[in-house]
This record gives structure tokens, C-alpha cells and sequence, in this order.
């Protein structure tokens, strides 16, 4: 039978360590611990310990550890299935009703979770093989020496197409499992599936318990189309609901010494996470999104505060208020987040390989408060230089704090901000706006070490050089691909079919709008709901705010109909379809124009030129009259 998280934390909940494990070893109190023989190896000086408040046992005499399953399992050789059996009983539980289908989703998850951990042994040999030679020597670049990569159980996957497959299959294995898996690829053809991981560093990706359930890979050809790769959807893989790094991280906190409580970092990539558990840091990173709610959750199980440490750069700057936005609506009492940013723009592994682990264990002991960083975001979005920006900003402040759901800590932030908008207008200093969120720290009234560092990005307009900038580009921006760009930015959904196109990246022809573009891309790659607000709010953070005012203004003057309010959403989508065909096609047309020049010696290729100069300017007129999104428009 299979039991969701829920339940066994519900199981542990009820039932104390000491009360279940004190049934089977005598224990005595000692400090916040209990103490006793061990009931794995014969001794006589006591080295086996339970800890109630990490539900946990801990024997040193034979190094083994775990929960009251885990202690059940060891003990009387149940399997999970019947520890949890019996410790529901204990707790007064019943258990969850018998359903032949989940049954068989469960065998069927099993099996392919036995390919899983036969390919990450697969991965590590090979590693260590001939093939693997290029991938040891970046290793060893990276700082990782041969000595670490059996912890972390790292691997290789060779060049060929099918030599994972190839080796599965000589092992019993159907390819259409191993596509289940994740391995393979199947074709949209009906061809042969063929390896997925080729010529890619492995870093095997585990549930919390340690079980592998997927993989990533990071690409040794520097021209690779994809730099990380991680494992798609599966059946036991949602990679929006684990955490890399996680049991490694609840091995490290379970062997904390009594009384301490060691912070858990969450960091952006895997060598991170490697880097932090070398120099002895609890450490977790999603992978390749922002944290989810569900992947919020099973951090505080595990730590009341974690540490979000992202990358010094734009991006990481982005990331952390994504997070921000995210975990706004689940903070509770005792449940919240710290912020930290290694020193220089750099990342915890490039600290650890230049620094040492001092250095890392260091930077990331420096954190602000959820709340101040908080408040620096919002004071950061613009210059505060007007009565009408400064009453902007309280107006933010108390829509972030209205966002809590539990009501004591929405009054308790809502005090706290306004308590600093207070000091901030008291205290007169020139703000300098713009995207350098978190730039600094509000100095005495802060405890705590650390900075957000980072190069400022102003936005347009908070600089005498942004005011011309935004001038110009009022004057030049694009009406319809200002309202190509409005429409994606409150219905990001429309660009869903068009996010690989180099058009769309462009701009919609609009280089001035590429950067934002590009933006809007990366979110709706990353999340499946992207509300308008949100988005707004996170354009703005990351220097936008200009552009999207002159965005509005420009597309005014486009003459589109799908700009009213009263427009539906499917005649929006429809008109905005037709007007970014319409774009494309002439922007198409004029790279044509301009390559046909240099051969325009026959007849024929003058006819070519001037039928497509005529289409050319056809649509650019239907462009600048507005009949481009009516359905007679040319």
C-alpha cells in the first residue's frame, strides 16, 4: 500500500520517538536527549540516542539513523509497508482504504523506480570508464575531486543514442517503461526511442527518503542547445514537489548535536547544493524553477526559517522576488524565510572552490529578514522624489502585507513596514530606484549581517540619462508591437505558441521591448499560472517600469480593437494572432528584401523583389493604419 506524505507525518506527529523506541530499549533522560544501549551492536557504554524533537534515533556504535519506521524496519525486519502498519495502529490512525488501482500505479511506480537506481549505477560506472574521461576532468576543474563523487553518486551518460537503452534492455527492460521513467524519448514519429542524457555530467535526483527518482544532466558540449537537463514528469517524478539535495540535507540535521538547530540553505543549482553539504551546510535547490508552495511546505517540516540564497545577478535578484510574491500568502507564525547573497556576484561553489568552506558557512550566516527584504524590494521599484511615488510605495507596503493570509502576522507586517516607511521618510535621504532589489540594509535599525549586493539596474526615468531615454522612446516605440507586448503582459498565455520564436524574443520587432520580452518568456516557462499582477509587479522590480507606462502610451496610436475592455477573451487572442502574423510577415519580408538586392541581375528576380516589396508595403500600411487586426485587414 501506498502512503502519502501526509499521513506519515501525521503518524509522527502523534507518536513520540522515545514512547514507541522506550518500549524495546531502556532509555534515560539525558539533557533534551534519551540514551541507552544499542539494540544493533553489543555494548556497555550507552551510544544510542533518540531525539524527540527531530523524531529521530541516532546509534554510533553501527552509524545507523533514522525514524520510527526506519527503527521498526531495522529492528523486527518489517517492510514500509508494515512498520507503518504498525506504528498507525499506535496512533490511533485508521488506515487509508484499499484501492486495487493505486495498487497497481504503486507496482507500476516500484518497477520503474528499479530502472531508475540500475541506471544511476549504470551512470556512476561509466564515469569512471574511458568514455568518461572529459567529464572527471571538468569535475576535477570544478573542484570536485574523484574522493566526492560517490557521495553525491554522480555519473555519466556517453554520446551514443542508445547506450543506456541498449544496457536496460540486455537487464530485462521494455523501452516503453524506460520512457515512462523518463530515460528514453520516444519519437513523435513512432520511432525508436532513443537515450534522453547524452554526453551530460548525471546528478541523480532522489526523493526525501534517498530513492532515486530522477535525473539531471549537465551538458559537456558547450554548444548544447540545453546547459542543465532534468528528467520530464513521470509517474513518481514532479519536479515541482521535490527538492534536490533533500535527504542528504535530513541526514545533516538528524547528526546535529543536541541543542543546535543548523540553518537549511536553499540555493539555485546542484554544484551548490554539492558545495554547501562539502562544507557542512544543510542545502536544497528546485530545479530550474522558482520554489514552489508544495516545495515551501516541506522545507518547514524541516526548518522553521530557511535560507534563500540566490545568485548576485539580475537573475537571481528576479528569483528571489518570484519567491517573495509566492510565499507571501503561506507565512505563519514560525514559519518563514531569511534572505542571503554570497559576496560579489558570485555562487556557493565558485565561494567554496576561491574561498573555502569558512568563507561559504560565512556568507550564508549573513541574512536579512523576510520583512526588510521585503520592504527594500518595494522602496527600490522607483525614486521616491514625489508626494505621488512616496504615497505609491505605503500603497505597496500594504498590499504586500494584506497578502499574509493569517491575520495576526498581516497586522504584525503591516506595522512593521509602515514603522519603516516611517524612519525612511524621516531620515530624508535621496533614494536611487530601479531593479537593485535588496541593494542595501537599513543600517542601525537592522540586526543581523549580510547585504543585497548587486550592480543597480535603474529603470528607465530614475536618472537625468533614463528621463532622455524614456523621452525617446516615446517618441520612437512601435505602436503595434507596444500592443502586441501590452496584451502579453496582461494575457501572458497568447505568446504560449510563439515562445521559441526568434520574432517574439525580438520584440515583435521592437528591439527596445526585447529585454521585457525575454522576461515575460523565462516566467511562462516557468509557471503555469502567471496572474497579471504578479507579472506587473515583477517587470517593474526588474526595471520595466518605464517601458511598460511608454508601452501603454505607444499602443494607444495601434488603432486595436483588442485593447477595449468590452473585447472578449477569445476575439483578444484572435486579433492578437492575426496581428503578430502580420508583424512577422513583414519583418520576414524586409530580411528577404535586403538579401534579395545583392542579386537582382535577371529578370525574374526583379519580379521576385518587386512582389515582395509590394506585399511589404502592404502590410506595413495595414500595420500603420490598425486593418491589420479586423479580419478584412491585409
Amino acid at each position: 500500500m501506498r502512503f502519502d506524505e501526509r499521513f506519515l507525518d501525521e503518524i509522527k506527529s502523534r507518536l513520540r520517538p522515545s514512547d514507541v523506541i522506550g518500549k524495546t530499549v531502556k532509555l534515560r533522560k539525558q539533557g533534551r536527549e534519551y540514551v541507552g544501549l544499542s539494540p544493533f551492536t553489543k555494548e556497555k557504554t550507552p551510544s544510542f540516542y533518540v531525539n524527540d524533537d527531530k523524531g529521530q534515533f541516532f546509534d554510533f556504535s553501527s552509524g545507523k539513523s533514522g525514524d520510527l519506521i526506519t527503527f521498526l524496519q531495522e529492528t523486527e525486519r518489517l517492510s514500509f509497508s508494515e512498520a507503518v502498519e504498525r506504528l498507525a495502529g499506535e496512533a490511533g490512525l485508521q488506515l487509508p482504504a484499499a484501492d486495487p488501482r493505486a495498487a497497481e500505479q504503486e507496482k507500476k511506480r516500484q518497477g520503474l523506480t528499479d530502472w531508475l537506481e540500475l541506471a544511476a549505477q549504470w551512470f556512476e560506472g561509466e564515469l569512471r570508464r574511458p568514455a568518461g574521461r572529459e567529464a572527471r576532468a571538468y569535475l576535477e576543474r570544478r573542484g570536485l575531486p574523484e574522493s566526492e563523487w560517490a557521495r553525491f553518486h554522480l555519473g555519466f551518460s556517453p554520446p551514443g543514442r542508445t547506450a543506456l537503452k541498449d544496457y536496460l534492455v540486455a537487464k530485462g527492460a521494455r523501452p516503453p517503461a524506460l520512457v515512462d521513467a523518463g530515460l528514453l524519448i520516444a519519437p513523435e514519429d513512432g520511432g525508436q526511442p532513443y537515450d534522453r542524457f547524452r554526453d551530460r555530467i548525471i546528478f541523480p535526483i532522489t526523493d526525501s527518503r534517498g530513492r532515486v527518482i530522477s535525473f539531471g544532466g549537465r551538458a559537456m558540449d558547450p554548444q548544447a542547445r540545453a546547459k542543465y537537463l532534468n528528467g520530464p514528469e513521470t509517474a513518481i517524478f514532479h519536479k515541482g514537489h521535490q527538492l534536490y539535495g533533500l535527504a542528504e540535507t535530513r541526514k545533516m540535521l538528524a547528526a546535529a548535536p543536541t541543542g543546535e538547530n543548523p540553518p537549511v540553505a536553499v540555493v539555485e543549482g546542484y554544484m551548490d547544493v554539492i558545495a554547501c553539504h562539502r562544507a557542512g551546510v544543510p542545502a536544497v535547490a528546485p530545479m530550474g524553477t522558482a520554489l514552489t508552495e508544495e516545495q515551501m511546505e516541506m522545507l518547514w517540516r524541516h526548518h522553521p526559517e530557511p535560507t534563500l540564497c540566490f545568485d548576485g545577478d539580475r537573475a537571481g535578484r528576479q528569483a528571489a522576488a518570484r519567491t517573495m510574491d509566492r510565499a507571501l500568502p503561506l507565512l505563519k507564525p514560525g514559519k518563514s524565510f531569511k534572505f542571503a547573497i554570497v559576496e560579489g556576484g558570485k555562487d556557493p561553489d565558485e565561494v567554496l572552490r576561491e574561498q573555502g568552506p569558512a568563507a561559504l558557512k560565512s556568507q550564508l550566516g549573513q541574512t536579512t529578514p523576510f520583512a526588510e527584504a521585503l520592504f527594500i524590494r518595494e522602496r527600490d521599484l522607483e525614486p521616491l522624489d514625489t508626494p505621488e511615488r512616496r504615497a505609491g510605495l505605503k500603497a505597496r507596503l500594504r498590499t504586500a502585507a494584506g497578502l499574509i493570509a493569517d491575520k495576526d502576522l498581516q497586522q504584525a507586517y503591516r506595522d512593521d513596514l509602515l514603522q519603516r516607511l516611517d524612519a525612511q521618510f524621516a531620515a530624508a535621504r535621496p533614494q536611487r530606484g530601479g531593479g537593485e532589489a535588496f541593494r542595501g540594509r537599513e543600517g542601525a535599525r537592522s540586526g543581523g549581517g549580510g547585504k543585497w549586493r548587486g550592480a543597480p539596474q535603474a529603470p528607465l526615468g530614475s536618472t537625468p540619462e533614463g528621463v532622455a531615454a524614456a523621452k525617446r522612446l516615446a517618441k520612437t516605440l512601435g505602436a503595434a508591437p507596444a500592443a502586441l507586448a501590452l496584451v502579453a503582459v496582461a494575457e501572458p498565455t497568447v505568446l504560449d505558441d510563439h515562445l521559441e520564436d526568434s520574432f517574439t524574443a525580438k520584440g515583435f520587432g521592437e528591439p527596445s521591448l526585447g529585454e521585457m520580452v525575454k522576461e515575460i518568456i523565462r516566467l511562462r516557462l516557468e509557471a503555469d499560472h502567471l496572474d497579471t499582477a504578479s507579472l506587473r509587479r515583477h517587470l517593474a522590480s526588474c526595471g520595466f517600469s518605464a517601458l511598460l507606462t511608454d508601452i501603454e502610451r505607444a499602443a494607444a496610436n495601434s488603432g486595436a480593437p483588442m485593447l477595449k475592455d468590452d473585447v472578449s477573451l477569445d476575439a483578444r487572442r484572435s486579433q492578437w494572432s492575426r496581428g503578430y502574423a502580420a508583424l512577422s510577415r513583414a519583418a520576414a519580408l524586409d530580411d528577404a528584401l535586403f538579401a534579395a538586392k545583392g542579386n537582382l541581375s535577371g529578370r525574374e528576380q526583379m519580379a521576385t523583389f518587386e512582389r515582395l516589396k509590394t506585399e511589404r508595403d502592404s502590410l506595413k500600411r495595414a500595420i500603420r493604419t490598425g486593418t491589420i487586426w479586423t479580419e478584412d485587414g491585409s
